[in-house]
């Protein structure tokens, strides 16, 4: 079987491996056994921003910071800032955290309850600029008792609420005497975390260095740069040339290492889908029978088959067809009878050169994807030409986001969403109405009432079964209303070289690369012997 196949036996197992022999920079190759040079790997982006205040590291795994809790490599919770999980009583509107002894921000300054206060508090102020205020909805206050506990109010029940608390902690005494939107936290933050930022070429690398106060251990590896490298093809090569020890790769080119000696392609699974944006704003888009067509119209399996080669499987809503919510029976194949159906009794006829139109208005629309992305490209480029075998034009653009971000609102854009731990955590922020437009937020503008209120039932709910029923509503509803066209649920691949030992992967949201892959838990790894 193929290094490339490797997948756990169930949706939450890890994926645990030794990856084999190759030299890297920093001189430390796999020669000796000692791996004691830094550690380089090749990313496709970064982030905006390094606070917590304003999103960086708000599902975990941030190398600066820790939250109250962390997750381990099956996704449990597990304590970090906090000494213990927490004590939950009040029919779970009451939730209790002590905190860890000991524990120092980078700067030598004792973590102390009023710091948590701060940070959730901060995040929670409307003059914040953050777009993951809905994600804290439940809470209505946030106290500190004495200088190491910290107690939390919620306004209702919130099942998933200590999964929240992964939130990254930050420094009152550094973080509270500037504004959170602009203050220089932004770019050189000060945390609790194994690493601290010892500097960042913005647009070209971050750089770690190990942090000598963290109340976790010191790790073996002292240093890591993040090389940002949008291109695919760029980071391959970098790779290849032995500029990089490790990267994040998409299936066609992770394939080319395959046979490779010295490398080895991790697969992790992942809740990241692809999908297409269906602004309502746009008269074409907009129109649902349009939707439903091109949901119809779509070839899901062969998308998985000849981008992803297999790393991957159809996505036919939000949630992956492994996770236990997912409604089984909303599968569905390409039907592109079903689709002209749809695009005739709607009014759509088609032209002379098989493009439809109604009342004057051409079945046409632009569709954008980030430059530099060949995964996205791809789906692109395949998406059109399964719309054009209904009658719809499908204009295929590439742009940075720079330029996408500015036309989204009216403009289709080959996306990628989806969120780990809870169905509460990916859902609401893709589908309620109240969140249309509010940055990457319902990009497609979505607002159907059902689904509000399932989103709203399921997340209020702490009864397993009224939240299944909840989201499995919600799934059906986006069958007969699409906002935007799924398309599939892929794999995340990752090349990396011999030289440590200790490397995980964890299943996966859409974020991933900076803050995940087999470097998410890099303060744990060990030299080779």
């Amino acid at each position: 079987m193929s290094t490339r196949r490797i997948r756990g036996a169930a949706v939450t197992a890890a994926l645990t491996a030794a990856v084999t022999a190759c030299s890297a920079p920093g001189g430390g190759g796999s020669g000796d056994g000692k791996a004691t040079g830094p550690v380089v790997l090749g990313v496709a982006s970064e982030p905006d921003t390094l606070s917590p205040l304003l999103g960086y590291g708000k599902d975990g795994n941030s190398k600066i910071f820790d939250g109250l809790l962390a997750r381990d490599a099956d996704l449990r919770l597990k304590p970090a800032l906090a000494a213990e999980l927490p004590k939950i009583t009040d029919g779970g509107r009451t939730y209790t955290y002590a905190l860890r002894d000991g524990v120092e921000f980078s700067d030598g300054e004792p973590l102390t309850a009023a710091d948590v206060v701060y940070t959730y508090r901060t995040v929670l102020d409307a003059k914040t600029n953050n777009t993951f205020k809905s994600e804290l909805d439940a809470v209505k206050e946030v106290e500190a008792s004495g200088d190491d506990k910290v107690v939390f109010t919620l306004k209702y029940p919130y099942a998933p609420f200590a999964a929240r608390t992964v939130l990254p902690i930050v420094p009152e005494h550094v973080a509270g005497k500037e504004d959170p939107n602009t203050g220089s936290f932004n770019t050189k933050p000060v945390g609790t975390g194994p690493y601290v930022l010892s500097r960042w070429s913005k647009g070209e690398k971050l750089t770690f260095k190990a942090n000598p106060r963290y109340w976790g251990g010191k790790p073996k590896v002292k240093t890591f740069t993040m090389a940002i490298i949008g291109d695919d093809d760029v980071r391959a090569t970098r790779l290849r040339s032995g500029d990089l020890d490790g990267a994040v790769l998409p299936p066609n080119l992770a394939a080319t290492f395959e046979d490779e000696a010295g490398r080895r392609t991790y697969e992790a699974r992942s809740y990241d889908f692809r999908a297409v944006t269906l602004p309502t704003a746009y008269e074409v888009t907009g129109d649902r029978a349009i939707r439903r067509a091109l949901d119809a119209a779509v070839d899901r399996e062969a998308m998985v088959d000849k981008i992803l080669d297999g790393a991957g499987r159809p996505a036919y809503g939000p949630l992956p067809v492994d996770d236990p919510a997912f409604t089984k029976d909303i599968e569905r194949t390409k039907n592109l009878g079903k689709a002209g159906k749809i695009l005739d009794e709607a009014g759509w006829k088609p032209g002379e050169d098989g493009i439809r139109s109604r009342d004057g208005q051409r079945a046409s629309f632009d569709l954008l994807y980030p430059s530099g992305d060949k995964v996205r490209q791809d789906h692109a480029l395949a998406y059109a030409s399964d719309a054009k075998k209904a009658g719809i034009d499908v204009k295929v653009e590439s742009a940075t986001w720079e330029v996408i971000e500015p036309r989204m609102k009216d403009t289709a854009v080959l996306a990628g969403f989806g969120s780990t731990g809870d169905p509460d955590f990916g859902l609401y922020t893709l589908l309620h109405s109240s969140l249309a437009g509010d940055g990457f937020n319902n990009m497609a503008r979505y607002d159907n009432p059902a689904v509000d209120r399932a989103l709203d039932d399921g997340r209020r709910s702490q009864d397993p079964q009224t939240r299944r029923a909840a989201y499995d509503k919600l799934q059906r509803a986006l069958v007969q209303d699409p906002g935007y066209t799924f398309l599939t649920h892929i794999d995340h691949l990752y090349v990396l070289a011999d030289r440590w030992d200790g490397l995980k992967t964890q299943l996966e949201p859409h974020e991933h690369g900076f803050a995940s892959g087999p470097w998410w838990n890099i303060e744990d790894w060990q030299p080779k012997k």
